[in-house]
């Protein structure tokens, strides 16, 4: 028996799909196959599996779990909810590797998988080992057990342990995601006062997409924090491991922002700590996290990239401008939007200001929202691989870190080909607007020299 996936699916740091197009029961149950084989010949014997709330993430859930126990290993299904509290189950249950079926933020008809394996990430080639292994038929065969497990309250009562903040009033937007009755509970278990938007779990996501790194998606947020003036308000992607923020006064916190905050807090107990952030976050956070005393380290955009780093340099804490939080110091190194939450009331309290004091005091720069081109899958690497050629040519300052980050005196503008989907992101920064139309004249420039015309879908 063999299977071979759409080309498209098998991507950096994820697998992901279109329902019935793309991605089927079918593919589902070759993942877990393949993923439950690898995991058996690396001496282990169970894998938990979780899915969110999208309408086809139990058929997907069935089909895997068909396959981890066809390869002879069990599963511990931990049901529905959101990334982190698979990771969760990962890191505390005796498991040797977890899948969360999940499409993450994007639409209601794609859906995926994000795994971990042996307590470290599981990307790149360990993905692509997945499909060459599908497509070989090379499975273990065996008969695994599956168990069912109810983990959400343990997972709560761990995002509230030592619970250092004060008593704010906080509006919370789960956007129908997986991370509802997270919320519900969590908020329930927090001193202060909080107000919930959208926290039934449905995957038609019938008031506004996940996504809340794209500020249309913190409208009813933003007018919730207004109406009952609010201390802060934070929001979730659908898979509940992306955070989005902002200030009392309805303001944004992008990512990187959030964690100057989180920085700022960490680095009075850790001095000297490494702080990552991805190619994409503000020159600002770098320059804030050094005058902090920290050691600010540029990595690649990606979770699984981000978490890969923080273990090989020892990092308590790192981020992404996409809202990806990442705390190894009291907590277990992976992306959890709503321990970000927990950590962002505490901050407030450890620092001695209001959220939006520190918001307000970050030095202030013009920057643009993600730019994104769409380009053809097969296209999109080489393109960035031509800039970088004319650029070295023309003697630029390139940082290579993931795509070309080009320093100039105006700031700074970034190209980089998305792991996820089939675009160029760009994305710029500097002192003042009219250094920012030169910047982003430069972006067109290389864009039209690779054949690209102007015309991008700003935002995540």
């Amino acid at each position: 028996m063999t299977h071979v996936f759409h080309p498209t699916m098998l991507r950096e740091y994820d697998i992901r799909g279109v329902v019935g197009d793309t991605l089927s029961a079918a593919d589902a149950y070759a993942i877990g196959r393949s993923f439950a084989t690898m995991v058996r010949r690396a001496g282990g014997k169970r894998v938990a599996v979780g899915y969110d709330g999208r309408l086809s993430s139990p058929m997907l859930c069935d089909a895997l779990i068909e396959g981890i126990n066809a390869a002879g290993v069990d599963a511990l299904n931990v049901g529905l909810g959101p990334t982190p509290m698979l990771y969760y189950a990962a890191s505390t249950e005796e498991v040797d590797g977890g899948i969360q079926i999940t499409g993450s933020h994007n639409p209601p008809d794609y859906n995926g998988f994000k795994m971990v394996f042996q307590g470290r990430p599981f990307f790149g080639a360990d993905i692509q080992a997945i499909g060459t292994m599908a497509a070989a038929g090379d499975w273990d065969s065996g008969k695994g057990s599956s168990e069912s497990i109810d983990i959400i309250d343990a997972y709560v009562d761990r995002l509230v342990e030592g619970f250092a903040g004060e008593a704010l009033r906080i509006g919370w937007d789960a956007g129908n995601g997986a991370a509802g009755t997270v919320i519900e509970k969590l908020t329930a278990k927090l001193p202060g006062e909080h107000f919930l938007l959208y926290t039934d779990i449905d995957g038609h996501f019938p008031n506004h997409h996940p996504d809340p790194t794209e500020e249309k998606n913190l409208a009813d947020l933003k007018a919730l924090v207004a109406e009952k003036s609010l201390d802060f308000g934070v929001a979730f992607d659908g898979d509940g491991d992306r955070i989005g923020a902002i200030d009392g006064e309805g303001r944004v916190i992008w990512g990187d922002q959030l964690l100057q905050i989180y920085a700022a807090a960490l680095l009075a107990d850790m001095p000297g700590a490494t702080i990552i952030a991805d190619v994409k976050a503000s020159q600002a956070l770098f320059d804030r996290v050094a005058e902090l005393g920290g050691h600010p380290v540029m990595w690649k955009t990606g979770h699984s990239l981000i978490k890969a780093k923080m273990k090989e340099v020892g990092s308590p804490l790192a981020g992404e401008m996409s809202g990806h939080i990442f705390f190894a110091d009291r907590y277990y190194g992976y992306d959890d939007a709503p321990y970000a939450a927990v950590r962002l009331i505490e901050a407030a309290a450890k620092l001695g200001k209001s959220v939006t004091r520190l918001r307000g005091e970050m030095a202030p720069m013009v920057n643009t929202p993600e730019l994104r081109f769409q380009v053809d899958e097969v296209r999109k690497f080489a393109i960035v691989e031509e800039v970088l050629d004319r650029l070295a040519a023309a003697g630029a300052n390139i940082d290579r870190t993931d795509g070309a980050r080009v320093l100039t005196d105006d700031g700074w503008w970034l190209l980089r080909a998305s792991n996820t989907q089939d675009v160029l992101v760009a994305r710029a920064e500097a002192t003042d607007e009219a250094a920012l139309a030169r910047l982003l004249a430069a972006i067109d420039e290389q864009l039209a020299l690779s054949g690209i015309a102007r015309g991008p879908q700003a935002g995540h």
